[in-house]
């Protein structure tokens, strides 16, 4: 989905990218492997997933690994990737039913508030993963009279220690276990366990 005008540096590095869409020089997404193991005592899920992510030239590492961590949360067999930051049309990650009919609709950052709404008529249900601190908070506070009302959405957000801290387990190859219990969330790579937070903005 398109990010709002008062979106993340992620908002300035696509209109950097959108600019040079038309030269030769343009950059190409670059791919990362991610061997994720999960075990989701909440929801009885315990599965190893191999997810091969394209990183857009626009987006961050700890944009990257949130929509990672979202696979993580919401992980089922039918749940893809979808094309993100390249098109309105598609979420950063959705799962459709037999029908073709949308099921989920997943989205990171800061989308714009039309494009929520339009989501949540194609979805039966839609989930906002906002980072990026003060300037996720002031997104919120201009869009809460227009989504917070919306049954079928749910935004949650991710305070910068947690997004940043994950974004440090960033690898073009990486191995990750999420484990999650009693609400409690933790991703650890071989180098640390770091404690998920999430936060219903209100």
């Amino acid at each position: 989905m398109k990010l709002s005008a008062n979106s993340d540096i992620d908002y300035v590095n696509r209109i950097f990218t959108e600019l040079s869409i038309g030269s030769d020089m343009a950059l190409k997404s670059t791919i990362f492997k991610a061997e994720l193991q999960i075990a989701d005592i909440d929801r009885n899920y315990y599965q190893s997933h191999v997810l091969t992510l394209a990183r857009h030239p626009s987006e961050t590492d700890e944009r990257m690994m949130v929509r990672l961590l979202a696979f993580a949360l919401h992980a089922h067999e039918s749940l893809l990737f979808g094309n993100g930051l390249s098109t309105d049309n598609e979420p950063d990650l959705w799962r459709k039913d037999l029908t073709g009919e949308i099921d989920l609709w997943i989205d990171v950052g800061l989308p714009d508030e039309k494009l929520v709404r339009k989501a949540c008529g194609r979805s039966r249900q839609v989930f906002i993963y906002s980072y990026g601190g003060r300037v996720a908070d002031r997104w919120w506070d201009q869009c809460r009279s227009k989504l917070g009302k919306i049954k079928n959405l749910s935004v949650i957000n991710l305070p910068p220690q947690t997004s940043q801290s994950i974004a440090k387990q960033a690898q073009r190859s990486m191995q990750l276990n999420c484990t999650i219990q009693e609400g409690q969330i933790w991703l650890a790579d071989h180098k640390e366990s770091v404690q998920v937070e999430l936060v219903i903005p209100v």
